[in-house]
């Protein structure tokens, strides 16, 4: 039985596609509308950033595009209870400063939750930076790769 306040399933996964596609086709003009999927005062937290607020994140996925080349998503999986939504999914992109050209892919996962009128109110992103970035970085992963090969020894 869904909550009372809770929004109907339909609205859920309809807001969860129209997420998911938005991120799969995510391009530098297309991070202005990030404001018609995130409730205005939207938290987001990864790895390397905890902001508030919708221009905060565009500001972080504003800097992915100046950062990296041809950063993509590809969703993998997604699971949708209530409010709340997990999705897998695939970071592709290539560094603009080494490795040029060659297709980097960060595995993660992040966690929606949604306010009633299907707006996403929290964005929280796990994976693994020393795995997934750290260890493709020059001297910086040879060190990664170094500790955890004698944390496992």
């Amino acid at each position: 039985m869904e909550h009372p306040l809770s929004p109907p399933a339909a609205l859920t996964e309809e807001a969860v596609s129209r997420v998911i596609v938005f991120f799969e086709t995510l391009s530098p003009a297309g991070v202005a509308q990030l404001g018609e999927l995130y409730a205005a005062d939207a938290r987001f937290k990864d790895p390397f950033n905890e902001v508030q607020g919708v221009p905060a994140i565009q500001g972080i996925f504003s800097h992915m595009f100046e950062a990296l080349e041809q950063p993509r998503f590809v969703v993998t999986g997604r699971v949708v209870q209530g409010q709340q939504c997990f999705l897998t999914w695939d970071f592709l992109f290539a560094f603009q400063n080494f490795h040029k050209g060659v297709t980097q892919t960060v595995r993660g996962a992040s966690h929606l939750v949604l306010n009633e009128q299907g707006l996403v109110t929290l964005h929280r992103d796990y994976w693994d930076a020393a795995e997934e970035l750290y260890e493709k970085l020059p001297l910086v992963g040879s060190l990664m790769r170094w500790l955890k090969r004698r944390a496992n020894s």
